[in-house]
């Protein structure tokens, strides 16, 4: 026990010393319970085959799928629309919503979703993610409060009364504990834990391409020569493809996108042609987006009977047409030694067949005007492509400087698609395996996050890339020493001694101190081992001092879920540490105080709930 006490000191004091990431200190502590022959083979590396790991990572794929088709921009702009200029505001509402949903959803799962969506929504109100993100976290701890299967501990300690002949809590029963629970620590953050969140400079700034857009309007006029033209029933393109007209050799202009009217959606048929090519067949009612001098343009809608859609491309519009899930716009700035130097392009024409659209080119800040355009050293291409095509554009040609990260602006896109409706009703489904147990929660967020990969929400190559692994690792590596805490019997001889202390004294009295056991446990091993050693202990104690065992029990579910003190109480706390920039301090800085308010609104309603 003495050994497992000089491991479980150095684990802490490395998590706090910072020096090292949180995954290498999780190893260092699990290979350390090893050597010292506390655990065997099997419990040492018992972390990596739990079904709560396993779980995780499925759902950072989720929520990848999420941010990929185009909700979590969307709901970072509707929580920056509701929050106005109050970043306070945007603060409550992010912590509200992350305690609603982790009522029903786990609180890992509501991270997860949350996540990127309150890093969009941070930037975008012009605050760092850093004073977002542990709200978030903590918010879906207390929420998880809400219902029964809002958290494992609250099933623990319910069947636990079962156990000994006695009714459980019913599904919203928790609620009562969990929604004052909840107001109270968005009232915390609002008025007073907002200043001791720290202020860290990230490096997971969005690309806020409405901004983008305007400037790419003013200064590459990319919406200017710019037309939709409707393909009508006179018109002898119907049915013919694009390159048996030879379009830019004798109008000067280039079809950009076409729009399919009459598409068969059983067939799978796409409603665009998001990058026409010569062998594109052209149909009637079809609408073209094409670019081109207006005399070109007039001379080309006379001879093919082709009907102008009158509408101008403000801002917004523009980016409809342009930009979704799939493709984007960028900005691309040439070097001397490029190979475009010199070169004579027209606009709207693909660069080398690659699926690449030159849109607009800027020289010393003012667009360059004309169809030809003879590309110079230090001149800016507006190029628009699928995103994977932009990303590889760096090994296509060299010397070229592309702005900002594809990557990060594809999930900036709140243009939603077919695809963005599959990812919701994944999430959907995701919610009902989880809330009904119609699976095992690994199994049921692993066939969600297959459903995400396979319909292509989320590129299969892309898939580990966007896992947090040292979430996962960090995770995997400290389940181990919750093992050796109850193997050695060092969590229950703690536990006795409190009640060997506080078991004559006033009831309320003792629950409190189950309480601070309760959550000083939960601050360094699994809550839901936390509430099973527990559970047994308050059931006892409430039974040995000759009240109901009911608010004792309640008392370690709201106990279990209040790790507020450090990174690895739960894996909510873990999975915003990296996003957030956060040092273990800052949890200690920020969750004690909270935790401190949670135990003694606890003391208070509990047992008004429940009386003793």
């Amino acid at each position: 026990m003495v050994t497992l006490g000089i491991i479980l000191a150095i684990t802490i004091a490395l998590f706090i010393w910072g020096k090292f990431s949180p995954d290498i200190v999780a190893m260092i502590s699990m290979l350390a319970l090893y050597l010292s022959g506390i655990l065997d083979l099997t419990e040492t590396l018992s972390g990596f085959s739990n079904p709560t790991v396993i779980m995780i990572a499925g759902l950072f794929i989720v929520g990848e799928g999420l941010a990929r088709t185009g909700w979590t921009a969307l709901a970072g702009q509707k929580f920056v629309k509701l929050a106005g200029k109050s970043k306070s505001k945007l603060l409550v509402i992010v912590t509200l919503g992350s305690g609603l949903l982790s009522g029903f959803v786990s609180n890992t799962g509501t991270v997860a979703t949350l996540l990127p969506v309150s890093i969009s929504a941070a930037w975008t109100a012009g605050m760092l993610p850093s004073k977002l993100l542990m709200p978030v976290a903590f918010g879906s701890n207390a929420g998880g409060l809400l219902t029964l299967t809002g958290t494992p501990t609250n099933i623990i300690v319910s069947d636990h009364l079962v156990s000994n002949n006695l009714n459980g809590f019913s599904f919203f029963e928790f609620g009562l504990i969990g929604v004052p629970l909840l107001l109270i620590a968005i009232l915390y953050f609002k008025f007073f834990g907002m200043k001791l969140l720290p202020n860290i400079d990230t490096d997971n700034r969005p690309i806020d391409l409405d901004s983008e857009m305007g400037k790419w309007l003013e200064n590459f006029s990319i919406g200017d020569n710019m037309y939709r033209l409707r393909i009508r029933s006179m018109s002898p393109m119907i049915d013919t493809k694009i390159n048996e007209w030879d379009l830019q050799a004798k109008y000067n202009i280039n079809i950009v996108r076409l729009r399919r009217r009459h598409v068969n959606r059983l067939k799978g048929q796409p409603a665009f042609v998001e990058f026409p090519e010569g062998d594109t067949e052209m149909k009637y009612h079809d609408i073209i987006t094409i670019k081109g001098a207006p005399k070109d343009v007039d001379r080309f809608i006379l001879d093919f009977k082709l009907g102008l859609i009158p509408q101008e491309f403000k801002k917004s519009e523009l980016k409809k047409e342009l930009i979704n899930q799939e493709v984007g716009l960028v900005e691309v700035i040439v070097t001397n030694s490029s190979f475009f130097v010199g070169r004579t392009m027209p606009l709207g024409r693909y660069l080398n067949q690659q699926g690449i659209q030159l849109l607009g080119v800027s020289r010393n800040g003012q667009p360059v005007n004309g169809v030809n355009i003879t590309i110079k050293a230090g001149d800016s291409f507006i190029i628009r492509g699928s995103w994977e095509k932009i990303e590889q554009l760096k090994s296509m040609y060299e010397n070229l400087v592309i702005i900002g990260s594809p990557e990060a602006m594809a999930k900036n896109v709140d243009v939603l698609t077919p695809r963005s409706y599959i990812a919701l009703g994944v999430m959907i489904l995701m919610i009902v395996l989880l809330a009904f147990k119609i699976l095992p929660g690994a199994i049921a967020v692993l066939i969600c996050a297959g459903i995400m990969m396979f319909t292509g929400c989320v590129p299969l190559h892309k898939a580990y890339k966007n896992i947090s692994w040292i979430s996962v690792v960090m995770i995997a590596g400290m389940i181990p020493m919750g093992i050796a805490l109850q193997k050695t019997g060092a969590a229950e001889a703690i536990s006795n001694l409190l009640i060997e202390t506080l078991g004559q004294s006033n009831p309320i009295i003792l629950m409190t101190g189950i309480f601070l056991i309760t959550t000083l446990f939960s601050q360094t091993i699994n809550n839901s081992a936390t509430a099973v050693l527990m559970s047994p202990i308050a059931y006892m104690a409430a039974v040995g001092i000759g009240v109901s065992p009911y608010p004792f029990l309640m008392t370690v579910a709201a106990s279990a879920s209040t790790a507020y003190m450090t990174p690895m109480g739960t894996t909510t706390n873990a999975m915003v540490m990296g996003a957030g920039g956060y040092k273990f301090m800052d949890y200690l800085k920020v969750g004690t105080p909270l935790l401190l308010i949670t135990l003694i609104i606890s003391v208070i309603i509990i047992p008004l709930v429940w009386p003793l």
